[in-house]
């Protein structure tokens, strides 16, 4: 196992899911059971998918190379129904030694990796503890896409596969180089952000707004949407979250819908939104352990999105106390004996349903894979966009590099290298390292 840890830590493997985990770290004694998460929880992103149908021989050498280098033995690689279709997999099909296809309801949101753990496996992960606790390692599609270029290549991570979708002529898959501007995709894809519209990173239940003139792919971006501003899906990431927290003190009826449409609530957590809606905030601010809860909180939205029916944001009230939480360094930890919800079954948000709510149900269409474009003059590397400590520049201002070399090494403690995902000029800036491409 440390040979493997040591394989994914020097070819710079991150969770590509989004939370950016190195990883490495995830790798622990006790598993025996590999559980790739290909569900592709959001609307509108298709990137697992492709990767799936396209790539899946890379794919499954990252996942043998797993099972052959631990105490695992079985593998599931875990998928929406829809998607098990267009793969022609049947649930339980096996698909390699020891690696079985598992198909998903087609519901929101199953991306969560405690809900696809109970979903795939019938395991429940009790609150505030790891998925190694059940004896379950949960990595990405694409991460297991890393790790077999990695083994069969000897080629660091310096490539992302992103869909580009919302307001396009036609949504697509491609593979760019990490550290790619924004603006630049744009322009090679002939796509202009039109007034009224905001691009955002990620799904959109999930995913943030950015600013596509200055920001750049990093290696756990994993979707570029272009969403209307009038759509609920951006209306909730732009709500003022000081009136938000206001509105949701003053205006809550406490009716309990948040709680009982919340997927980890439903789960057996003892998550209850319309709870900590109702507490107030300078009792908190004086006593944070008070929501303590609020760590458990994935951040799916469906409290604000779908079960409020006041316009009211219980998200924004919990990710304001997660914040504070976070600053005191306290964590749910408290045992206790958690059973799911015998409701849950029935309060499961089909997947058309969430994207109509979201306002997004007019730029579901098919995605295709459009290629790899990689003839860009300049990449942006962030040294600092995963979970841990920023990498350190091994490079001085005007050194040349050749696209795969290490450029920053993995700080002490939790943390990753980078490497040059083209080859060109160095300029080094703020948490980022900048390569020009030599004329």
């Amino acid at each position: 196992m440390q040979e493997l840890k040591k394989l994914m830590q020097e070819f710079g493997i991150v969770g590509a899911g989004g939370a950016g985990f190195p990883s490495y770290a995830k790798l622990a004694e006790g598993a025996d059971l590999l559980l790739i998460n290909g569900a592709e929880c959001e609307p509108l992103l298709a990137t697992d998918y492709i990767l799936l149908r396209d790539e899946m021989d890379l794919v499954l050498q990252g996942v043998l190379e797993i099972i052959a280098k631990t105490s695992i033995s079985k593998a599931y690689i875990a998928v929406k129904a829809h998607n098990a279709e267009r793969l022609g997999w049947k649930d339980g099909e096996k698909l390699a030694d020891g690696v079985f296809a598992r198909a998903l309801p087609d519901v929101y949101p199953l991306g969560d990796e405690i809900s696809l753990i109970y979903e795939a496996t019938g395991r429940l992960i009790k609150p505030g503890k790891l998925p190694i606790t059940e004896g379950i390692i949960v990595y990405n599609v694409e991460t297991m896409y890393n790790l077999g270029i990695a083994k069969r290549f000897s080629r660091p991570v310096t490539t992302k596969w992103l869909t580009i979708g919302g307001e396009v002529k036609k949504p697509v898959v491609i593979k760019v180089p990490i550290g790619a501007k924004i603006s630049d995709i744009f322009e090679k894809l002939d796509i202009k952000v039109k007034e009224g519209y905001t691009v955002i990173d990620g799904g959109p239940s999930m995913g943030k707004v950015i600013n596509p003139r200055t920001y750049a792919v990093n290696k756990t971006t994993k979707g570029i949407l272009i969403l209307p501003d009038n759509s609920q899906a951006i209306l909730s990431k732009k709500m003022n979250e000081n009136m938000a927290i206001s509105r949701a003190e003053t205006a809550c009826c406490q009716c309990t819908r948040c709680t009982d449409m919340c997927p980890r609530h439903l789960l057996g957590y003892p998550l209850e939104p319309h709870k900590m809606v109702r507490t107030a905030m300078g009792a908190v601010e004086a006593m944070p352990e008070m929501v303590i809860s609020a760590t458990l909180c994935c951040g799916c939205g469906v409290c604000e999105s779908l079960a409020c029916n006041q316009g009211i944001s219980p998200r924004a009230v919990i990710d304001n106390y997660k914040k504070l939480l976070s600053k005191n360094r306290l964590r749910f930890d408290k045992n206790g004996d958690y059973s799911v919800k015998e409701e849950r079954e029935y309060r499961m948000i089909p997947y058309k349903k969430w994207m109509s709510m979201l306002g997004v149900s007019k730029f579901d269409k098919d995605i295709d894979f459009a290629g790899e474009i990689n003839d860009f003059s300049r990449v942006e590397m962030t040294l600092s966009r995963h979970i841990g400590k920023p990498s350190i520049p091994t490079v001085a201002d005007g050194d040349f590099v050749k696209e795969g070399d290490l450029i920053a090494s993995a700080a002490d403690g939790l943390s990753l290298p980078q490497h040059a995902s083209i080859s060109g000029r160095v300029t080094l800036g703020n948490d980022k390292i900048i390569i020009d491409k030599v004329r």
